[in-house]
């Protein structure tokens, strides 16, 4: 065992040795915190909420802040065959051992990894069943305040809203309640007078016989009905930790913006981050000029970086690039392209092959601004990635037709470099007007794909890449589900069931979460969040859409 535990510790130290910016601090006096990503190191490191996050709270003088990863494959075996308990990065300490363990979640997928990472750390899954030992868990990211009712029984406290604004007033209440009397429920019951946390075991909710909820209750009057999503004034996430092991090689992200001016209408961010908000430029020349003064590349990100006014300006500093490298089809990514001549590739979002779907999805571009940026692209000697989403709402097989004419028209236009489409399946998200409507079929899902691939394969430098059907179809269960399915989520980790096997084992159904059209006055999990998105106005834009997009 002890060989095992040496192994893990110097993969630990390997990754230490190759950081810089990591925040080393001792732990006496200060509340110490284990930030969890629920998704290997390389994954975690290139998210700049997961780094933000750990700047904010090491940037509190009591406040110390470590991290820890879902294992790789390779670790994982290590760990369960040695018996060795999760530890941190920095201090290499077992997670049981800090005052509380924060996740910070963006992907439904990687749900069934938090109560796998909690098993692996000894720590009880279900906050029913954790004592005054253990650590208080916490969750936050946009997962948490899109949806976090499939988490509820795993978590004591959920922040609904973005941590700038949720961690100053939260550590302000811990201060004054964490040892006062009332033990851990006491201390519950007093944080959730703080705006945007949201305690679920202060809440019951009930369940009617066609399995929709028919009542959500607080057990203690001061527990807020809604729970107000908070938003920060200022955005003031600020990429931590450079180093070579991560999506973004040694690049420090700067983040342009938050929300996107389109508002697509299937977009879960375009619609919690409404309205969108620009960094002040000269913010972000300041945060560029101490990058590359540390020798550090910089790169751009935001959910519409084109959109970023004096965006060619920065782009023309030296060091200086897009960290993500999609276009919005459009005169003014044409006019980009100057700048970006060092990428091997770039990509457009078209989403759909027909005029009539990019109305329903509110994607105001024309089938001429896909071919002509396209071909500016492959002219300009890159390789051209288009994004595509099937399954989307009343999509026939003409739309699967029209997007494969669109595909061999962009090819005929200009023979010049690879064209790859990397194909999504559409997933209704919360807080979005397709919240009612259910997914495709995975039948019919993977017979367009394969009528896609056949198509298009053959033609010279076209390659199809998608995402596996049944996998979106998890997701679809996770970001539109209760909290049932925390009992789902521990039978996956518990037992490795698949998660049809696990819901069919707690007596629940795909059907039920994304097979069926919901009914307008249906109560869904998430109505008690104040997102600043209300329900009527979403349910006229759904009925709306899909009226003009049938005629």
């Amino acid at each position: 065992m002890g060989g095992k535990r040496q192994k893990l510790l110097r993969k630990a130290d390997g990754l230490l040795s190759r950081e810089k910016g990591t925040v080393f601090k001792g732990p006496g006096g200060k509340f110490n915190i284990c930030l969890v990503y629920p998704n290997t190191y390389h994954v975690g490191m290139s998210n700049l909420g997961f780094q933000g996050v750990y700047g904010l709270l090491n940037g509190m003088p009591d406040v110390l802040c470590e991290r820890a990863f879902l294992p790789d494959a390779e670790d994982m075996e290590d760990y369960l065959k040695g018996g060795e308990e999760l530890f941190s990065l920095e201090s290499k300490r077992p997670l049981k051992r800090f005052d509380m363990v924060a996740f910070s979640v963006s992907f439904e997928n990687d749900y069934p990894h938090i109560p796998e990472i909690l098993e692996l750390a000894m720590i009880p899954p279900l906050a029913s069943l954790r004592g005054a030992r253990e650590p208080l868990l916490l969750l936050g990211g946009v997962a948490a305040f899109s949806n976090p009712e499939p988490l509820a029984d795993f978590f004591d406290a959920i922040f609904i809203g973005e941590a700038e604004a949720l961690l100053p007033p939260f550590f302000e209440e811990v201060r004054k309640n964490l040892s006062s009397a009332g033990g851990r429920r006491g201390f519950l019951e007093k944080i959730v007078s703080v705006p945007g946390v949201y305690v679920p075991s202060l809440y019951n909710v009930s369940y009617g016989q066609e399995g929709t909820i028919s009542e959500r209750k607080q057990e203690v009057p001061h527990a807020p009905v809604m729970v107000r999503k908070q938003v920060s004034p200022e955005l003031g996430m600020r990429h931590a930790i450079t180093t070579p092991d991560t999506e973004f090689s040694n690049m420090r992200l700067i983040e342009l913006m938050r929300g996107c001016p389109w508002s697509c209408s299937f977009c879960l961010a375009g619609q919690i981050y409404n309205p969108p908000r620009r960094r002040p430029p000269e913010d972000i020349k300041k945060e560029i000029d101490e990058a590359l003064s540390a020798g550090q590349r910089v790169g751009l990100i935001g959910p519409s970086v084109s959109d970023y006014p004096g965006l060619p300006g920065l782009l023309q500093i030296e060091g200086v690039d897009f960290s993500i490298t999609s276009l919005r089809a459009g005169a003014k990514s044409i006019g980009l392209l100057p700048y970006l001549k060092r990428h091997k590739s770039l990509s457009i979002a078209a989403e759909a092959g027909t005029p009539r779907l990019r109305r329903l999805v509110n994607k105001r571009i024309t089938e001429e601004d896909i071919l002509e940026t396209s071909r500016a692209i492959l002219e300009a000697g890159m390789n051209l990635r288009v994004y595509f989403i099937i399954g989307l709402p009343t999509e026939t097989d003409e739309d699967v037709d029209a997007l494969i004419a669109l595909v061999g028209e962009i090819r005929s236009n200009s023979p010049r470099g690879k064209i790859t489409l990397t194909v999504s399946t559409f997933v209704p998200k919360p807080f979005t007007c397709f919240q009612w409507h259910p997914m495709e079929k995975p039948e019919a899902v993977k017979k367009r794909l394969g009528r896609i691939k056949k198509s298009l394969n053959a033609l010279k430098g076209v390659s199809v890449f998608h995402d596996v059907p049944k996998y979106a179809m998890m997701q679809g269960v996770f970001a539109m589900g209760d909290r049932r399915l925390s009992s789902v989520l521990l039978a996956m980790a518990r037992e490795g069931l698949d998660y049809k096997s696990a819901l069919k084992s707690a007596g629940l159904s795909e059907e039920f979460y994304i097979f069926r059209q919901k009914d307008a006055g249906e109560l869904l999990p998430w109505d008690f969040i104040d997102s600043g998105v209300s329900k009527e106005p979403l349910r006229e834009q759904y009925e709306k859409l899909i009226l003009e997009a049938q005629e």
